[in-house]
């Protein structure tokens, strides 16, 4: 027989593990502006429930950062009718509309007007020391307390004389700001709506509510078309998942730095990352485990994704939000309804959680080895010029050429020269460069081809090994979003020059040399 556990104690036990993981890594400062990716399930929606309770008045510790949400509609990857995006849409409205948080739809087909800039690492400010943060909050207590009281020095008897007309409109003011409290008290969800806002009024680089909430325009039929070409395209299922969550990362990522949001918040929990960890070793991502599964992620620079539910299981949170009536969507994924076996993702999903039925430690235990790993560079690149990233999941490349004598050198550069099947009497007229991209920023110049090598190759040299294997299943480029295509021209264009003025650079080692000659 299972134990009893009181409803206040296990919401204190579950307020408790989200802001002890907020607290002990201190990398949200007071002001800053967070965006908050939503899916509808019922992680991201507990994590925004536990955002608006620490933004509201009853809060023993009140959050100080600006909250946002983007919610991504998938529906056109997923095979939904028109008329059920239409119905999911509305439910989510309905939901944002009563958490009150600055929101932002857009829908997945948007990736093809993405600009080449968002597969870019940008710079990221620095932080400081470690007193940064305590700084931060006194400088942020110190603005908040300063307007409080002089708000409160203006509204003392003595103060001004009440038949003065500078005295008029302040007991005016105070007047109609009495019957506004009054109700605040009366209605609790308003009240903590209100005063989740405030900090947001308080800050200038915030924007309002109503200008904030932004929602996509529908999507165009050919754009629709065109993101159904090209998850059709795909062969299997467990590449479809991969470039579905790239996509979403990228089109996540661009609303951030549109509205200038510099950290992110996932929803992912204890058990999904225990899960996804597993799965990115089965697919050959190793080397990112640290970013892929541990509380923050700086792969993108100046947009840092953080994850506060990690220490929260499945269990717990459908606990909570069966308890506290948290409100969730159910949308259907891409691998709704799909077999056990018919992607990676699936199979290693039953098997962590079959594991987990059996031996009730499972989860823990392969969450906690992903907090022991650690991010660091490459070999040789620390204090040198930034590694290579990967095109797609924007990680350092880690594939090295030299490496080919190797027998992953030798898998990876197989991957990298695989071609398309195409027919010998069509091989001399296939143009050099991918559609349209090359001849748009001037690569086949006059009426020779340029010389380059094929875009496909082009292409996957420029991807991790993990990317490369989920290439495979992609039989052509031409169904993927122009701003991939586009930054890889670019990035080989740029590669190509550099080479060129390599040859004409003195290196440090000749100058030596000619030096003790």
């Amino acid at each position: 027989m299972g134990c009893h556990i009181n409803t206040d104690c296990f919401k204190a036990f579950y307020v408790h593990k989200f802001r002890a993981v907020l607290g002990k890594n201190r990398l949200i400062f007071p002001g800053e502006k967070v965006l908050l990716a939503w899916s509808g399930g019922p992680s991201s929606s507990s994590m925004i429930w536990q955002v608006l309770e620490g933004l509201s008045r009853d809060s023993a510790k009140r959050l100080r950062f600006v909250p946002g949400v983007v919610y991504v509609d998938e529906g056109a990857a997923c095979g939904q009718s028109p008329e059920d995006r239409a119905k999911t849409l509305a439910e989510m409205k309905l939901i944002l509309q009563t958490v009150g948080f600055p929101w932002h739809i857009v829908a997945l087909e948007e990736v093809f007007g993405l600009p080449p800039s968002v597969l870019r690492h940008l710079a990221q400010e620095p932080s400081g020391t470690k007193g940064a943060y305590k700084a931060a909050v006194d400088s942020f207590l110190q603005q908040q307390h300063t307007p409080a009281q002089g708000e409160e020095q203006l509204s003392q008897p003595g103060s001004q004389d009440p038949q003065s007309p500078a005295g008029l409109p302040t007991a005016a003011q105070t007047e109609a700001q009495a019957p506004t409290a009054a109700q605040t008290e009366a209605q609790p969800p308003t009240a903590a709506q209100t005063e989740a806002q405030a900090p947001t009024a308080a800050q200038t680089e915030a924007q309002p509510p109503t200008a904030a909430q932004t929602e996509a325009q529908a999507p165009t039929a050919a754009q629709t078309e065109a993101l159904s070409r090209l998850f059709d395209s795909v062969k299997t299922l467990t590449a479809k998942q991969e470039l579905l969550q790239t996509l979403r990362t990228h089109l996540i990522l661009h609303v951030a730095r549109t509205h200038g949001y510099s950290k992110v918040m996932t929803g992912d929990s204890c058990t999904r990352l225990a899960i996804k960890l597993m799965t990115s070793l089965a697919l050959g991502r190793g080397a990112f485990l640290a970013w892929d599964t541990g509380f923050s992620d700086e792969r993108h620079g100046d947009v840092v994704v953080v994850r506060p539910m990690r220490d929260h299981t499945l269990k717990e949170v459908a606990f909570y939000n069966r308890l506290f009536a948290v409100p969730s969507v159910f949308t259907p994924a891409i691998d709704t309804k799909a077999p056990e076996k018919s992607s990676i993702h699936r199979l290693m999903e039953a098997f962590m959680l079959r594991l987990q039925a059996q031996f009730p430690s499972t989860v823990s235990t392969v969450y906690r080895t992903s907090e022991k790993l650690v991010k660091a560079p490459r070999d040789g690149n620390a204090g040198g010029p930034p590694d290579p990233r990967c095109l797609l999941c924007m990680c350092a490349l880690d594939i090295d050429t030299a490496d080919s004598a190797t027998a992953f050198g030798a898998q990876t550069s197989h991957l990298s020269q695989m071609q398309p099947p195409t027919a010998p009497a069509e091989a001399p007229t296939t143009p050099c460069c991918s559609a349209g991209v090359g001849r748009a920023q001037g690569c086949c110049r006059g009426a020779g081809p340029c010389g380059r090598e094929d875009p496909r190759a082009s292409v996957i040299e420029q991807l991790c090994y993990g990317c490369r294997v989920n290439m495979k299943d992609l039989p052509s480029l031409d169904p993927l979003p122009p701003y991939i295509l586009t930054e890889a021209q670019l990035r080989s264009q740029r590669a190509s020059v550099l080479q060129e003025i390599q040859e004409y650079l003195i290196d440090s080692d000749d100058e030596a040399q000619t030096g003790e000659s």
